[in-house]
């Protein structure tokens, strides 16, 4: 019997433990398995394969029952997941519906989440900005959340890398507020959009439109070719996964390329319950996991764990991991796991119309928009608000057609199409919430999920620092828009619960101080230093650039360390 016993821990043993496979997860898969570590994949969903397992895909409009539409039986029932723009009928398998994994929410919150191989790398925004100096110092400078322990210096040869093997798309625009990386050719602003830029840059000099900076594959390099990837198509259907691995995801790139090494091992359907500590050791010895479909705990082991089970979730599985070392949650010393969670706002957009150029017309498609860098109090405190806002924004002029009337009147009104008479411009802001103690996420004490794990308790909210934020933006992109000759200008704000910016993080903080931070500079744990968690759990503050190549760096650079330090035996 104690044969058998052996043999089974020894099944359940790898060098290296990776919980989740989106974004983060499966760079920590990528590096691990390259440096040589057998690497156990956790994933509590479903396996999804890239090509075989994206069903809608290839669909036309017209072979959808519904043409794409969400049914109202299905809007009825998931009024959370119903608000994502990405979610409809072409999507539906890969977002985790209302029911499904029931969650706490002590003041409103959306919480969007995608549970299978690849996590929500299968349906995100695809937009890759870098941070800059500025972006890590900005704790320092005003005194809200802690000081990051890196700057921009210790990640940029990391950015460097990960663009490189991801494949990103822009200009080389020369900005110090948003710095260059290695760019594949961008794609191209209509003339409404060049428009602006050049009146923007006539009028400001501290103000500037470029193209955005997306993870697509405008010309691939060998590097893509060995991944198997091929040229973005711009069919704009990317969230339904795409089959010629033209945009990056998990699913197409870092996760196929781990394989390739023998070193990964991939188990889907792991619902990771909490991560086991060894008191004697001083250190992390596994993760115990529960089968989706059996509920049988396991419990696997490892002399490296990387959290990759994105923001909230990491969370919760740090809060759940209790010891008689860490009664309150693993690495929780300083007592503030799950505290200053933090978040992008996104409620803000203005519109407006151009009677210009009305020669020319959008034509085709393009899955990517012009870009506004953040531009309020990056050299110096300017503003009654802390930190400040980008701004997406996008110019198009469609034919229309005519479907009022019944009949013949309907059929020649479709029959003959018009071009409109203006060009419609629009913009949406893209802010920086600043990590409060009171923005947390906590166990529940009362009520657990499907698989007996406490429900994650969400108490996130916007402040008062987020309304005049979100008046400066009104205030000044309608100054933009009248001086580059834009007319009816509208303001709205949505007032949209926090939550469907999806791009929820801290709660997981890196910082100097283990008095007030969880994570090293490593993004190891302070007091338990073979953990490592890089996905947006980790982040001290979330400054206005779309965060996921920050995580893809920061996992990286995290790898490199881990099995360096392992290799000396200090792990």
């Amino acid at each position: 019997m104690s044969n058998i016993n052996i043999d089974s821990i020894k099944a359940q043993t790898f060098d290296a433990i990776v919980i989740g496979s989106g974004i983060s997860g499966g760079w920590a898969a990528k590096e691990l398995t390259g440096k040589g570590l057998r690497t156990l994949v956790l994933e509590r969903g479903r396996e999804v394969k890239h090509v075989t397992d994206y069903p809608t895909t290839m669909k036309q409009p017209w072979e959808f029952e519904h043409r794409g539409q969400l049914t109202k039986e299905l809007r009825d029932a998931n009024p959370i997941i119903s608000k994502c723009y990405a979610f409809y009928e072409g999507t539906e398998q890969f977002f985790v519906k209302d029911a499904e994994h029931p969650y706490v929410q002590e003041k409103p919150f959306d919480w969007i989440r995608g549970y299978q191989t690849g996590g929500k790398s299968l349906m995100w925004a695809r937009q890759t900005q870098r941070w800059s100096e500025f972006d890590f110092e900005g704790p320092a400078r005003d005194g809200f959340a802690v000081d990051w322990p890196i700057r921009y210096a210790d990640i940029a040869p990391w950015y460097s890398y990960v663009e490189k093997f991801a494949g990103i798309s822009g200009n080389k625009d020369g900005l110090p507020n948003l710095p260059d990386g290695e760019f594949l050719p961008p794609h191209e602003m209509n003339c409404v959009e060049k428009h602006f830029s050049q009146a923007v840059a006539k009028n400001y000099k501290d103000r500037h439109i470029i193209m955005g900076r997306a993870a697509h594959l405008t010309q691939p390099k060998q590097i893509h070719f060995d991944q198997g990837r091929g040229t973005c198509q711009h069919r704009t259907i990317c969230e339904r996964g795409c089959p010629y691995g033209g945009y990056f995801s998990s699913n197409s790139s870092t996760l196929p390329w781990a394989a390739r090494t023998g070193k990964m091992t991939l188990r889907p359907h792991s619902v990771v319950h909490s991560i086991i500590y060894d008191e004697k050791k001083g250190k992390a010895s596994g993760v115990r996991v529960i089968d989706a479909n059996t509920k049988e705990m396991i419990e696997y082991y490892a002399k490296i764990i990387f959290v990759n089970a994105a923001a909230l979730n990491s969370n919760l599985i740090l809060l759940n991991s209790t010891s008689s070392r860490f009664p309150n949650g693993l690495g929780n010393d300083s007592g503030v796991l799950g505290k200053y969670v933090a978040f992008h706002n996104y409620r803000a957009t203005v519109n407006a119309e151009y009677e210009g150029y009305l020669d020319s017309m959008t034509d085709g498609r393009r899955p990517n928009s012009p870009y506004i860098p953040r531009f309020r109090n990056v050299f110096k405190q300017e503003t009654d608000f802390l930190r400040g806002y980008a701004a997406g924004f996008g110019a198009d002029r469609y034919t229309k057609d005519n479907r009022n009337g019944l009949g013949e009147d309907l059929k020649n009104g479709i029959l003959k199409p018009y071009l409109n008479n203006v060009w419609n411009v629009g913009s949406h802001m893209m802010g920086e919430t600043i990590p409060k103690e009171s923005n947390y996420v906590a166990l529940d004490k009362n009520q657990v999920d499907p698989w007996g794990i406490p429900q994650l308790k969400i108490s996130v909210d916007y402040d008062d620092n987020d309304v005049k934020m979100t008046k400066d933006y009104f205030d000044q992109l309608s100054e933009m828009f009248t001086k580059a000759g834009f007319k009816n200008i509208r303001t709205n704000d949505s007032n949209r619960t926090p939550g469907l910016d999806i791009h929820e993080m801290g709660g997981v903080r890196m910082g100097k101080d283990p008095k007030t931070s969880l994570l090293n500079k490593w993004n190891a744990l302070h007091a338990c230093k073979n953990v490592f968690v890089t996905d947006g759990a980790s982040m001290t503050s979330t400054s206005t650039q779309n965060p996921s190549l920050t995580y893809m760096a920061l996992t990286a650079r995290a790898a490199d360390y881990a099995v360096k330090e392992m290799k000396k035996g200090n792990l």
